[in-house]
């Protein structure tokens, strides 16, 4: 059976499956692959930094003649990045993680699909104002940054699919085989946006380390916190917090992240720790599927096996 959906038809692509926009290290050949493999390749493009897109569209451009797209953090994005990956002639732009109005009828005219990611239902309902041609459902079973009072996948998804129709919904957060792929499709979804399990390939932009963490990694060791965002200085809105690995700081500082906000001290010697080699330069952004990973293969040759799973698992559930 071939999975066909509103999804694959919009894009042309063979697989309804997409590469969450992971910002850094879904780079140019990691989407080029995932694009190449049938599915739909997103840049992570985070909040635009110039050198980084300079560096990293090019790459997906000339790496594949297939439908790719590019993922930004739109709380934290200037209408230059915007423009500036525009020009690459992207068949996607997606927006995460903030109010997305102020970008959208410059990529809309630019002919781009406009994807939008929501976290909650408030987010959902503005998304259908917007016009979004796709929706994004992020459940908190997600690794890296998502809703701090979000909802898990299984009952956020197919809300979002009832009150967006007719706008295809992708399901993301906690789907790391094509088990998961047809759980999404089977709850009205579209397909789904896959984050983690990229993240676990031989094209990911992550360090050697990282790689070992999250094959190595269970469900129960992630959690979902502002720590880390804190003691890295980093400035995400404290409404998103993010799913990681265990962490020094983590156990240090669990439970006491305004004493940590106000510590200023206590995030220099962060830096330091990094520095000297103490702790990992990067948090382990993991979800919660982060067992279902045991390899680190080819992102093209994963688009295939995780169709050919999903239909495995459709087909077994239609003998039953």
């Amino acid at each position: 059976m071939a999975l066909s959906t509103a999804f694959t038809k919009l894009f042309g692509v063979r697989h309804p499956i997409a590469l969450a926009p992971m910002g850094g290290s879904a780079g140019g050949a990691l989407a080029a692959a995932v694009s190449r493999g049938g599915g739909l390749g997103l840049l992570g493009a985070g909040g635009g930094d110039p050198k980084w897109l300079a560096r990293e569209l090019p790459l997906v451009a000339q790496g594949t003649d297939r439908p790719w797209g590019i993922g930004f953090l739109t709380w934290a994005l200037d209408v230059r990045a915007v423009e500036r990956a525009l020009e690459h002639r992207p068949h996607a732009v997606m927006l995460s993680f903030g109010d997305p109005s102020a970008f959208t009828e410059r990529i809309r005219r630019a002919g781009a699909v406009l994807a939008i990611q929501v976290t909650d239902l408030e987010e959902a309902r503005q998304a259908v104002d917007l016009g979004a041609d796709v929706i994004v459902a992020q459940g908190t079973e997600s690794g890296g940054h998502g809703a701090r009072h979000g909802r898990s996948t299984l009952p956020f998804v197919p809300t979002v699919v009832d009150l967006a129709a007719p706008v295809p919904v992708l399901a993301a957060g906690g789907i790391a085989d094509g088990r998961g792929l047809a759980a999404a499709l089977a709850l009205g979804a579209a397909g789904a946006v896959i984050g983690t399990r990229f993240q676990a390939t031989a094209e990911a932009l992550v360090h050697p380390a990282i790689s070992a963490a999250l094959v190595a990694g269970r469900g129960q060791d992630t959690e979902r916190s502002r720590v880390l965002d804190i003691a890295r200085s980093s400035p995400w809105p404290s409404r998103y917090t993010a799913r990681t690995l265990g962490h020094p700081y983590l156990d240090r500082w669990r439970g006491r992240e305004a004493e940590l906000a106000a510590n200023t001290e206590v995030q220099r010697a962060y830096q330091e720790d990094v520095a000297r080699g103490e702790v990992p330069p990067l948090p382990v952004w993991a979800g919660e599927a982060v067992d279902l990973i045991t390899d680190l293969p080819p992102a093209a040759d994963l688009v295939d096996s995780l169709a050919r799973q999903a239909e495995e698992a459709l087909n077994r559930a239609g003998r039953q």
